[in-house]
């Protein structure tokens, strides 16, 4: 059975593959996304790319490499700027097959747009203003002694072509149009993305928006591709091949991990960003608990059941001292979990590999089930569970740790301060760690603030995670398994420097210099020169 969205047909997915400039539509039965409420598949077919497909989208994007690379920087503003035009354009449409592909609200997908767009327009700024050059000229010294010091001059350039993957949870946002996407097109990379096969007509929709910012803009057609395939060979094929310069992923630790083994075993091996595993834990001090459990215990509720818990954010651990405030804390959030109706998950295969996560966790025998909320009659169930376990017991057993990705959380119960902060000693890494304090936790929270930094990329004080701000402070990475990179961002504008490399320039005729290292500063930016910072 399949279903086709009621829609203008001139805005409905085509079941298009793009590779450059050429379209590909499937000529068999080939693959649809489904509708993760009734399970229904939908119309139309993609087409699965096979290995020349993948070796000619790669191929266009290393021959558009040299010229992309040396556009003006207001030129790749512009880029992004028309993507996000076009982009705003396809809303209605792009919110409706979202909807479908996802079961996620309008609201949320419509919001998700303007994250997208908004994310899109923030590179075109960082162009701009210029620092991302990374500019640095040490003039020479010729009187210098015992020896003359040569002209020495520095700038950043883009690493090449990058292959980026879409991810399931964020079908605009974290997609091909996603963070990933945008910053490496800032950078000056083109970008081959593999499309998640969970939201091809989303994705298809939003190709279309950077093909008609390619026509608007006179960008060379190898900038980007949308490849589709079922299974990970289209993604390894993608990673290995040897124009792939870089790697963005966000998803699953088991799929992250294949990919940064695929890039670190080939002749040159290349990096891989990925995003795949967290818990972000939440610690709950005593003052906090003793003053405000019902109200901790709603908040955190609120966070983890959002989104049928489908966030990398999610609080999926909380730790905090036992005592009255903590059995307080427990069963507000227990009676909380129990009313929640449970929601449909983005896809039924996720719903099934959250449902196998939570029996897993709640069989151990150390483990109590402390609720379980609905669970809604559609194909991609989705049910809240909150359970607990002794902090000694967690310990013991790294297994807890695994990220259950969905409306799930574990309460682990500690003695005293100090056995919170064994816990959060045996601890992954993670992308965000949370701490709730009252006035009289502070000196206790400057002891643990060290660990927590230790661990996660992320941390926040009286508030929750789910809730990832796009602007050039955030941080969105977090020590392995959190990401396969701590030293980077996938969010913020500090996302672009994944995709740059330093260069040195030494006795460059001038004539030669690239305009980031002229004297008179064509781009107008900021650069440190002789070792001192000059604005632009």
């Amino acid at each position: 059975m399949t279903a086709t969205p009621a829609h203008a047909p001139e805005d409905l997915p085509q079941g298009t593959m793009f590779i450059g400039a050429e379209t590909v539509t499937a000529t068999g039965t080939g693959i649809r996304s489904r509708d993760p409420r009734t399970g229904d598949e939908l119309d139309p077919a993609y087409p699965t790319a096979a290995p020349d497909d993948i070796a000619r989208a790669c191929r266009l994007a290393d021959e558009a490499f040299d010229a992309y690379r040396t556009t003006d920087p207001a030129q790749r503003a512009r880029f992004l700027e028309r993507i996000a035009h076009h982009l705003t354009l396809a809303g209605d449409a792009l919110v409706e097959r979202a909807r479908l592909e996802t079961g996620l609200s309008a609201a949320r997908l419509a919001g998700e747009v303007v994250r997208t767009t908004g994310q899109l327009r923030m590179f075109a700024t960082v162009l701009g203003e210029g620092s991302w050059h990374g500019a640095r000229i040490d003039p020479a010294q010729p009187d210098r002694r015992p020896q003359p010091r040569p002209d020495i001059r520095q700038r950043r350039i883009p690493l090449g072509p990058v292959a980026v993957f879409g991810a399931s949870n964020f079908p605009l946002a974290f997609s091909v149009l996603g963070g990933d996407t945008a910053s490496a097109l800032a950078a000056g990379c083109p970008v081959v993305v593999k499309a998640h096969e969970a939201h091809l007509g989303t994705s298809e929709l939003a190709a279309r928006a950077i093909r008609a910012a390619i026509t608007d803009t006179g960008m060379p057609e190898g900038v980007f591709s949308l490849l589709v395939g079922a299974g990970h060979g289209t993604g390894t094929r993608l990673v290995t091949d040897h124009r792939i310069q870089a790697v963005g992923f966000t998803g699953s630790r088991a799929a992250g991990s294949a990919l940064v083994r695929a890039a670190a075993g080939r002749r040159h091996p290349i990096p891989v960003y990925a995003e795949m595993s967290s818990i972000n834990p939440v610690v709950l001090m005593p003052g906090a608990l003793a003053a405000r459990p019902h109200e901790l215990a709603d908040a955190f509720t609120e966070s983890l059941v959002l989104g049928a818990g489908q966030f990398c954010t999610n609080p999926g651990l909380v730790i905090a001292v036992e005592g009255e405030g903590f059995d307080a804390f427990a069963a507000q959030a227990a009676g909380n979990v129990e009313a929640n109706d449970g929601a449909t998950m983005l896809t039924t295969s996720i719903a099934e590999s959250y449902r196998k996560g939570t029996e897993a966790v709640g069989n151990h025998p150390r483990v109590r089930v402390l609720a379980r909320g609905g669970l809604p009659a559609t194909a991609g169930a989705g049910q809240a569970v909150l359970m607990s376990v002794d902090g000694d017991d967690f310990c013991a057993d790294p297994d807890l740790q695994h990220e259950m990705f969905g409306a799930a959380s574990l309460l682990v119960r500690c003695r005293d301060l100090e056995h919170v902060g064994d816990v959060v000693r045996a601890l992954e890494g993670q992308l965000t760690a949370t701490v709730h304090t009252a006035d009289t936790d502070l000196d206790d929270a400057r002891t643990l603030l060290p660990l927590l930094e230790r661990r996660a990329g992320r941390v926040l004080f009286n508030g929750w995670p789910t809730g990832v701000e796009v602007g050039h402070a955030m941080v969105h990475g977090g020590p392995h398994p959190a990401t396969s990179d701590a030293r980077t961002t996938s969010v913020g504008s500090l996302a672009i420097d994944r995709f740059l490399r330093p260069v040195a320039y030494q006795n460059l005729p001038g004539s030669l210099l690239p305009p980031p290292l002229q004297d008179d500063n064509p781009y107008t930016i900021p650069r440190r020169i002789d070792g001192t910072l000059t604005p632009g």
